[in-house]
């Protein structure tokens, strides 16, 4: 994590030069590159949805789709960090953050926020008027997440529910209408990233602890964790084989799920109750690795059935 002197912007050679590294700083605050963990299911959601609808790719669609994504991760997780930012400093493990050091301004946090979520209310009254009427209902877990670890001990239904959307509104994008697959295939996606998150939330139990923050391992332990998350992603492969059944998927969609079910056992295998030391590599490779094969082989399978560019 960057320390302060060097997260923060110097004079530099004019007020661009400012500004750029205003942006840069807060880019690391919301970790922008993490993206990658939303936009492959809501691109299997929007494609799936095209290929069902016309059996062809939509390009405009799919990049108003992805400017939504972007514009609502970003703002869920300025957000997150501006709410969070007390809790932070008292977290050893977070308080190189950059609202902690200072890198980033609250007034900057802030303004970045405000600019994300109305590049999302944007994309989505570009998209149709379904998506505009209901995006302010998508911003409302955002918002609830990071003050649910202060009123509940399953904050990460929350986030689970907040990441269940992505897959919803990518159907909704494209057609306009509700759908019971896409339904699908958002709760499958939120049970699998609510349940990482409690073995995510295990780094934190010392701290969470000492400070009333609540979760699942801070109240019953690291054990029943991660016994949690085991059974979270039993579900997630349940519910993947279900919308392949909805959709009638064909050959490479359950490739892609095998490839997904085997990463998954990995994931498990090298996180344990008393051994957190690989937890990074299992929350940020693994998982990374999991949501591009499948959409890759889920993208294969749909054109190999037909959908056209």
């Amino acid at each position: 994590m960057s320390s302060a002197a060097e997260g923060v912007v110097g004079p530099g050679p004019g007020p661009g030069g400012a500004d750029a590294g205003r942006v840069r700083a807060f880019l690391r605050l919301v970790v922008i590159e993490h993206s990658v963990f939303a936009l492959p299911f809501a691109y299997t959601a929007a494609l799936t949805a095209m290929f069902r609808d016309s059996r062809s790719i939509h390009w405009w669609q799919l990049f108003l789709v992805t400017v939504a994504m972007v514009g609502m991760r970003t703002f869920a997780m300025a957000a997150n960090r501006i709410i969070d930012r007390e809790i932070d400093a008292r977290n050893p493990r977070t308080a190189g953050r950059e609202l902690v050091t200072g890198a980033v301004s609250v007034r900057t946090a802030w303004t970045g926020a405000a600019v994300a979520v109305v590049v999302f209310l944007g994309a989505c009254a570009l998209l149709n008027p379904l998506c505009l009427a209901l995006a302010p209902v998508a911003v409302i877990p955002m918002v609830v997440y990071p003050y649910g670890k202060r009123f509940t001990n399953l904050p990460h239904a929350i986030l689970g529910l907040a990441q269940a959307i992505g897959p919803i509104g990518a159907w909704l994008a494209v057609t306009g209408s509700w759908s019971w697959e896409a339904v699908v295939l958002g709760l499958a996606v939120g049970i699998w990233i609510g349940g990482f998150d409690l073995i995510y939330a295990c780094q934190d139990v010392a701290a969470d602890r000492a400070g009333g923050v609540k979760s699942v391992p801070a109240r019953f332990g690291t054990a029943a964790a991660i016994h949690a998350t085991r059974a979270a992603h039993v579900v997630t492969v349940a519910l993947l084989v279900a919308f392949g059944l909805m959709t009638d998927a064909g050959v490479f969609y359950w490739l892609g799920l095998l490839i997904a079910t085997a990463a998954f056992g990995y994931e498990h295998t090298i996180v344990r109750p008393h051994d957190l030391s690989r937890l990074n590599r299992a929350f940020f490779q693994v998982n990374s690795f999991i949501g591009i094969a499948f959409f890759v082989c889920a993208l294969l399978d749909l054109l190999v059935r037909g959908l056209v560019g």
